[in-house]
């Protein structure tokens, strides 16, 4: 497994988003769209939309649409998960064609020979690159986990991260006179239940839109400022070795329209090529 690649945040924007929805009566009866990114008689890669659960789960026992039911009725056949992504982290996202694919997959994460490159905006600028060593007690769900060992030892977590672009507005939203953000690249080494927010918030430039490790103040400002509801972070590439033929796999998606409206708010437009691919190798 990979960083952050767990769900279940029962207080994140889109599961709040859709306990309204319900609790209202409405129900949405169109599906998400996917994207195949990669396909193959052995592999399918989708970019999964932020909100959409990868599979069931005893917290969304109400949820219609999953990722993993969706790219099974996209491809015809069923598919396999070998990892996961946060309901609210959009993105590259695999599934296995059959158990055997599938289980060769995961030993290569379970080996760390996979390499997945993320794209985040966090609150304040940042210049410097650099390796964040830092271990992580494993968060428990008060359900699913009411068994676990609460007192297990803190678990290894190293991440990669790496500044892109910088911006600063004239609006405050906090004791400052002025926001400032950066967009950054993340690569995780480990993979830790939240491993991305975790150690973005113990950085003290936490996530924008994270509601359960993030900075309330400045995720509600974005969302009024900006009228865009979302968590702020994207699974943009994934590197992989074909389990079948051997061929070395990266495979990258492009930024939904969300991102190209912030950069356009920001002046980052000029900076970034937003029509293609981001080169964050």
């Amino acid at each position: 497994m990979t960083d952050d690649e767990y769900f279940g945040d029962k207080e994140d924007a889109a599961s709040l988003q859709a306990e309204t929805l319900l609790a209202e009566g409405v129900e949405d009866e169109t599906p998400p769209e996917l994207e195949i990114l990669f396909e193959d008689e052995h592999l399918v890669v989708i970019h999964k939309p932020a909100g959409l659960l990868v599979h069931r789960s005893y917290l969304a026992r109400k949820e219609r649409f999953f990722a993993m039911q969706l790219t099974r009725d996209l491809v015809g056949c069923h598919v396999f998960p070998v990892h996961r992504l946060d309901r609210p982290t959009s993105g590259v996202l695999v599934f296995a064609k059959s158990s055997e694919v599938a289980r060769a997959l995961c030993e290569q994460f379970e080996h760390h020979q996979v390499t997945k490159e993320y794209i985040a905006l966090v609150r304040g600028n940042m210049h410097e690159a650099g390796r964040l060593d830092y271990a992580l007690k494993v968060e428990l769900d008060d359900v699913a986990d009411k068994k676990a060992n609460k007192d297990k030892p803190a678990q290894e977590a190293v991440t990669d991260y790496k500044p892109l672009m910088n911006a600063e507005i004239p609006y405050s939203s906090g004791r400052y006179p002025s926001s400032r953000f950066c967009l950054i690249n993340l690569t995780p080494q480990t993979g830790r239940k939240h491993q991305l927010r975790r150690h973005m918030a113990h950085l003290r430039h936490p996530i924008i839109g994270d509601t359960t490790h993030g900075d309330g103040k400045q995720n509600k400002f974005f969302r009024s400022h900006f009228e865009i509801n979302r968590l702020w972070l994207i699974a943009k590439s994934i590197r992989f070795t074909h389990p079948v033929t051997l061929e070395k796999m990266h495979i990258e998606t492009e930024l939904e329209q969300e991102w190209l409206t912030i950069f356009e708010q920001f002046g980052w437009d000029d900076g970034l090529d937003c029509s293609a691919p981001m080169d964050i190798a």
